[in-house]
């Protein structure tokens, strides 16, 4: 130990100085007590609704549960459905010598990307064969949304109009990227059906540049989507006002088994001349949900245009996940270029379709015959994974606790939860609390 000197002492004294006031700044500036403070970011935040009531559902240790609430296909026996067409594309990937694990580009796996570009816009796109079109590989349809309001909020800000109701991750999405967003009702309660006036009326008075999020196909939640007819409306009102379409594409070819039908907003809005991004993901109608499979494809006014989006898109993708995961893109790489495999692609989809669609008939069927109070052509009349079922919150709260049906609060169910050993109960179910509830 020093000696005691009048410099020791100081020294001292300036030691225990420094570890106060850092003790201060740390009270005052630490993480925790500005967690703490924060209203945007609560110490226990609540946990997603969709996973904390699957999270519900399985620790539900009734044997007659049915489970509808996780927006991923089921097949009859209620068990995940591996695509026999993604089946063998592994096996490809797989059992290929040259196969490796190497970095892509930033701009990801570019033979996927294309692909999945001229997947969205037509094999004969115009567009493309004029370079007027970029793509980027994402984490997904949620990292390409994300990315797509990144550079939006760069280069082209605005308001951003959502439907109510919507997916759940696109207010929150778009909000992270520091964009003013606005709902607008899509559904109407009483008729069951798009409240189409309320859309126009949105698209009429929205701040000129606005940008408006459009579900492609299968709209999620409500399955209800425009027709022809409206989309040219939409479209035509849109390019008076200068709206910037971004649309969300999570569905095509899952959500009617035709791949073009489930394009043709896209592809009418590109022939129109908009400058837009699609976000698209391939999770539902190739089944790889955790392989996070997605893409980004904008189309521009102009070659000179596209290249300087190729680049910020890039740059975007370097600074979050700066290089895009492999193992999905490549299986639908494989399918995507190969015809006979592309061919059995599409019969797989047909055939997620088409249970999903049956599954409606009989649910439609037995609310008949029952005579079950209220609307419910909407049964069979929306498209795609999920029925908006128009259950009220306590009717919901019954369903899950006298019949162990789980379904989101604001009743949407995902229909590939169905199948011909529960349709039947489920519709009891629903008869019952709509009865009693």
């Amino acid at each position: 130990m020093p000696p005691r000197t009048r410099k020791n002492d100081a020294k001292a004294d300036a030691n225990k100085k420094a570890k106060t006031e850092a003790k201060v700044h740390l009270s005052e500036y630490g993480i925790c007590r500005l967690l703490a403070a924060s209203t945007l970011a609560p110490i226990n935040p609540p946990e997603d609704p969709i996973f904390k009531l699957l999270n519900e559902c399985i620790a539900d240790s009734d044997p007659s549960k049915i489970n509808l609430s996780i927006g991923a296909y089921r097949d009859e026996t209620g068990k995940p459905w591996v695509l026999p067409v993604v089946q063998k594309a592994k096996q490809i990937l797989l059992s290929d010598p040259a196969s490796n694990h190497e970095y892509f580009g930033l701009d990801g796996n570019r033979s996927f990307t294309e692909a999945s570009a001229r997947l969205i816009l037509g094999q004969d796109s115009a567009a493309m064969k004029d370079k007027r079109v970029t793509h980027i590989q994402a984490v997904s349809g949620t990292g390409a949304v994300r990315l797509g309001a990144d550079f939006l909020a760069k280069f082209r800000p605005g308001t951003v109009y959502i439907t109510n109701p919507t997916w759940g991750n696109h207010p929150k999405i778009f909000a992270a990227s520091h964009l003013k967003v606005v709902e607008y009702n899509y559904w109407d309660g009483k008729t069951r059906t798009i409240a189409y006036d309320t859309l126009l009326d949105n698209l009429n008075t929205a701040p000129v540049g606005s940008i408006f999020v459009l579900h492609a196909c299968a709209h999620n939640p409500t399955g209800l989507d425009p027709t022809h007819d409206q989309w040219k409306q939409i479209a035509s009102i849109m390019k008076e006002r200068q709206l910037f379409p971004f649309f969300d594409c999570a569905y095509q070819g899952f959500a009617s088994g035709d791949l073009d039908r489930d394009a043709w907003a896209v592809r009418y809005f590109v022939e129109q001349g908009f400058e837009l991004l699609v976000a698209q993901s391939f999770s539902k109608n190739f089944g790889l949900y955790s392989e996070r499979t997605g893409c980004l494809t904008g189309v521009f006014a102009d070659k000179e245009t596209t290249v300087k989006a190729h680049s910020q898109f890039c740059a975007l993708v370097r600074c979050s996940i700066s290089n895009a995961p492999g193992f999905g893109a490549k299986i639908v790489d494989i399918v995507l270029k190969d015809a006979a495999l592309t061919k059995e692609w599409k019969e797989n989809l047909k055939t997620m379709a088409n249970r999903i669609t049956l599954m409606r008939e009989k649910l439609f069927e037995h609310l008949k015959r029952m005579e079950t109070p209220g609307i419910w052509t909407h049964i069979t009349s929306q498209i795609g994974m999920f029925s908006y079922t128009g259950l009220t919150l306590a009717q919901v709260a019954a369903i899950k606790s006298k019949f162990h049906v789980y379904m989101t609060d604001e009743g949407r169910v995902s229909m590939a939860g169905l199948n011909e050993s529960n349709v039947k109960q489920f519709a009891e179910a629903v008869d019952w609390v709509v009865r009693n509830a």
